[in-house]
């Protein structure tokens, strides 16, 4: 059993991801109120609050630590000022926690811009700093669609090991499942989901070709509005009408859940509008499930090494 800490846990995607290989939690932290709630109604804790007040010595010790680290800073939504946000900072607070506590390894989450913000630049600096602390690290994109979620969302993932281990990020399993299986029967969903006739008319009157059924539609900045047998990332800041099932209705909080694959008996405890903000700002939990098979894979192939070898 591998002892984690989950970082900037948002709603406890990552945690849920390792759990599948019982990992053992022994300490969460997460400055949003919402999330805080969300997460103790499910994980039957709260995490601790702002992680700049708490020491990293006094920490738990544990294997791995793992956090989706703060995304507005190096985000397209978000202003792209990295570094010179303070929220950019926050990648700081766990490069100090891994220079005291030493955990054998770590996984870091982010969005996909963080590969280009500054010409590469801020992602050169983050692996210098992560392999100068003694750490072998991999880095991959990789796509929610390729593992089994019918939603297209690309996020950075990087894995470092303390020991000299070999890495595999998983294989994309090369379907995803189908939307009738995220979605809720219409007639059970309130009538406050669905678009007033007016928004209606405009969405039908703009979309592209013969939308598929079932498809989610997604208008995209410049308006432009796209029907697909999936849906397009989750945003934490998206309109309301952002995503719409079949032109007629947005999504609920539990087909949002569903979206980053958590479990039904993920219990939601608050209103919508604080819902649709977790669950844009969260990961995919088969995503992470998929990485953690592999680090825990690639920890037992290692002591196992050890053991043969002595």
């Amino acid at each position: 059993m591998y002892k984690t800490i989950d970082l900037f846990a948002g709603i406890g995607g990552i945690r849920l991801g390792f759990e599948a290989y019982n990992c053992q939690n022994v300490f969460s932290s997460e400055w949003d109120k919402d999330a805080q709630e969300i997460y103790a109604a499910n994980f039957g804790e709260k995490p601790y609050g702002d992680i700049n007040l708490i020491a990293p010595q006094d920490i738990p010790d544990h294997d791995i630590l793992l956090a989706g680290f703060p995304c507005q800073p190096f985000s397209i939504a978000g202003k792209g000022l990295g570094f010179a946000d303070t929220r950019g900072t926050l990648f700081f607070n766990i490069e100090a926690i891994l220079a005291v506590k030493k955990p054998r390894a770590f996984l870091l989450e982010n969005v996909k811009r963080l590969t280009t913000h500054d010409n590469g630049q801020t992602l050169t600096v983050i692996l210098e700093k992560l392999q100068n602390l003694g750490y072998r690290v991999y880095s991959q994109v990789l796509n929610s669609l390729h593992f089994g979620l019918p939603q297209k969302r690309e996020r950075i993932y990087l894995v470092g090991f303390l020991e000299s281990i070999d890495f595999s990020f998983p294989s994309p399993l090369g379907y995803y499942q189908p939307l009738t299986t995220i979605l809720e029967e219409e007639n059970s969903i309130d009538k406050s989901y669905f678009l007033s006739e007016r928004i209606k008319e405009k969405r039908w009157n703009a979309v592209k070709d013969n939308p598929p059924f079932p498809s989610i539609w997604h208008e995209n900045i410049g308006g432009n509005i796209s029907a697909l047998p999936y849906s397009c990332a989750l945003r934490a800041g998206g309109s309301y009408n952002y995503l719409v099932v079949n032109g007629v209705r947005r999504l609920t909080g539990r087909e949002m859940l569903r979206l980053q694959g958590f479990p039904d008996d993920f219990k939601i405890n608050l209103p919508y509008s604080a819902v649709r903000k977790l669950a844009g700002n969260s990961v995919s939990v088969p995503v992470i499930k998929a990485i953690a098979g592999q680090m825990i894979s690639a920890l037992k192939v290692y002591r196992f090494g050890l053991l043969y070898n002595s």
